[in-house]
């Protein structure tokens, strides 16, 4: 997409936000858009109401999907709210549901306020990813098994063929990986062939210790569109023997996850299964080259992990 549609994408989500504020009795008077990349995340002033807009998504993803994908997120971060977690909460003036208007799927969240000292994606202590897990695994609803890979990731690897920086070799490599590891991530049951004796539990799904909000009162977890069942080594993933961009401590933030873990009386760890979940994270990373089009800014942040992966040994 070129500069001018998407700043045009981005107008018509602020505006989409706005109406559907108002429609649900909001007295808002105007959209100013704090943050704009795989949603745009905008403020309906005066209130303390923020939307955010989804506005990138995986290839195949219905209606249906995105909408039932939102309202999971909406229950667990009102669930830990509840119970006292700091999260950044679904905005109590509005139904708990997604909206959709002017094309656009959106939630409605408590505006946080922001610290002086928060950058967005600045990790916190990985020892935070324990005691989110420690709460989570209280949480009273089963959900889905590892829906970022087997419901995102397969409309990525499958819409490769018009990803714009991937060589022929590469997509064969990267389909061939995929099968690989759905063998053992595909649903409970593989995964539990595959590891008898590692539990699964509800995991916030997309990197918890890097998704958080500084706030005047302290950091808050946020951003739980992923949130799913699975191994909490899938909220390290990359934070162990692969390191790219994130401020991560590669090893030593797993060993403080662990002494966190058993703090919390969790399970710590396994090697084996953190491997194969980074190979995982992995393959997500590169297969995101499928929403280059849509997303043109991912072309200079994915082409490291690109570059890394091709030179790495193939998953096989």
């Amino acid at each position: 997409m070129p500069p001018p549609d998407l700043a045009d994408r981005t107008r018509r989500a602020a505006q989409a936000a706005l109406e559907a504020g108002r429609a649900l009795g909001l007295a808002a008077e105007k959209a100013t858009v704090l943050h704009d990349a795989f949603s745009v995340v905008a403020h309906l002033e005066p209130t303390p109401v923020v939307a955010r807009v989804q506005v990138v998504l995986p290839p195949g993803m219905t209606r249906q999907d995105q909408a039932e994908r939102q309202q999971r997120e909406l229950d667990v971060a009102a669930w830990l709210d509840s119970q006292g977690v700091p999260v950044v909460a679904p905005a109590p003036q509005l139904p708990r549901s997604p909206v959709r208007r002017g094309g656009f799927g959106m939630t409605f969240w408590d505006l946080a306020d922001v610290a002086a000292d928060h950058e967005p994606y600045s990790a916190v202590p990985m020892a935070q990813a324990a005691t989110l897990h420690a709460a989570l695994a209280r949480y009273p609803q089963e959900l889905a098994f590892l829906t970022p890979f087997n419901r995102s990731l397969g409309g990525l690897i499958g819409a490769l063929d018009d990803a714009p920086v991937l060589l022929p070799s590469d997509i064969r490599r990267a389909r061939g990986e995929y099968a690989v590891l759905r063998s053992a991530l595909a649903d409970r049951a593989a995964f539990h062939s595959r590891f008898p004796d590692v539990s699964v539990q509800t995991i916030h799904g997309d990197g918890p210790a890097l998704n958080v909000i500084r706030t005047t009162d302290g950091v808050r977890f946020s951003d739980f569109e992923d949130v799913t069942c699975g191994p909490v080594e899938w909220d390290l993933a990359l934070a162990g023997p692969v390191e790219w961009d994130l401020a991560l401590a590669g090893p030593a933030a797993v060993a403080e996850y662990d002494d966190a873990a058993r703090e919390f009386g969790l399970r710590t760890t396994n090697p084996e299964v953190q491997r194969l979940v980074d190979a995982a994270a992995t393959l997500m990373m590169v297969s995101c080259v499928s929403l280059i089009r849509q997303l043109p800014l991912l072309g200079e942040g994915l082409m490291p992990v690109v570059e890394s992966w091709r030179e790495s040994t193939p998953l096989t």
